[in-house]
């Protein structure tokens, strides 16, 4: 039982990582490409449902799909733009989470924290 739950984790890291280089990168595919890894990914639909509406195999469904997702690593590889929308987003967080304690500290140190952070975001742009 611990393990399917941990499975289960694992395969939501998966289709959220695949789902977060396809916003970013998805554009950079093909028509048909795009068509097919949207359903797959975004719709989750079957490789069987997907290969008989395209007229294709499964096995021509399943390559397609492998090789747009290592196109879409790679594009991340070199450009990092999910890498770095990820950080600014944790930073962003962390912003929130100093002005929701704001009360104990002075406003001195939480703009100087906020500061530091936001100067860490734009550094990273």
């Amino acid at each position: 039982m611990f393990w399917y739950k941990i499975s289960q984790v694992s395969d939501m890291n998966e289709i959220l990582e695949q789902a977060l280089l396809y916003d970013f990168y998805g554009e950079l595919l093909n028509d048909h490409q795009k068509e097919i890894y949207e359903q797959f990914v975004l719709c989750d639909l079957s490789l069987g449902e997907i290969a008989g509406e395209a007229g294709i195999s499964r096995q021509g469904v399943h390559d397609l799909v492998k090789r747009c997702s290592q196109t879409l690593k790679g594009y991340e590889e070199k450009l990092h733009l999910v890498a770095r929308f990820m950080s600014v987003k944790d930073k962003v967080n962390e912003m929130n989470r100093l002005l929701d304690g704001y009360e104990s500290k002075s406003m001195t140190e939480l703009a100087e924290s906020i500061r530091k952070i936001s100067d860490e975001i734009i550094e990273e742009l």
